[in-house]
């Protein structure tokens, strides 16, 4: 089945007016991982037009974001946390290892906080995961990359604290 954006975000809309916790943005997931088998979808928001980082949708009631994303060339984040809010990034081209992260000290204002690595796996295309509060994370990529990408807040708009690895 083809989706539109408005299609797209209706029913991320309904999932998450019903269920907006962890058991919501798992369906939501799900949802994003459909979206991302739809070529043409992903040919219309993941173009070679987009930038890195482009909101699609902002739901003015429930303040969360789809956002396209396309990467060029090879890039390593730090490990970070989305503040108060959630994301789910869904991989619709090319592959980013994704770390997962312990916290072994917490971060101030004044100083990153400490975290030691857990685990690292790859995200292909037509896989999405849920990053929920406070889970630590970073992405990898060793070439270009396409997502879609949805935030439970505009993240723009939120200071997080930094973390470094020990």
């Amino acid at each position: 089945m083809g989706y539109t954006l408005e299609q797209f975000s209706a029913a991320c809309h309904r999932i998450l007016t019903d269920d907006p916790g962890v058991a919501g943005r798992k369906k939501v997931c799900a949802l994003v991982e459909e979206v991302l088998k739809d070529d043409d979808f992903v040919a219309i928001h993941l173009g070679d037009d987009v930038p890195e980082r482009k909101i699609l949708y902002e739901d003015r009631e429930l303040g969360f974001c789809i956002l396209g994303h396309v990467n060029h060339g090879a890039r390593e984040s730090k490990p970070h946390d989305h503040g108060p809010s959630w994301a789910i990034y869904g991989q619709a081209r090319g592959e980013t290892v994704m770390s997962d992260w312990a916290l072994v000290e917490p971060a101030t204002e004044d100083r990153p906080g400490k975290v030691r690595l857990v685990k690292k796996y790859t995200l292909t295309p037509g896989v999405a995961h849920v990053y929920n509060e406070g889970d630590l994370h970073s992405p990898s990529r060793s070439g270009s990359t396409r997502l879609i990408r949805i935030e439970g807040r505009n993240l723009e708009k939120i200071r997080r604290l930094a973390y470094e690895e020990v």
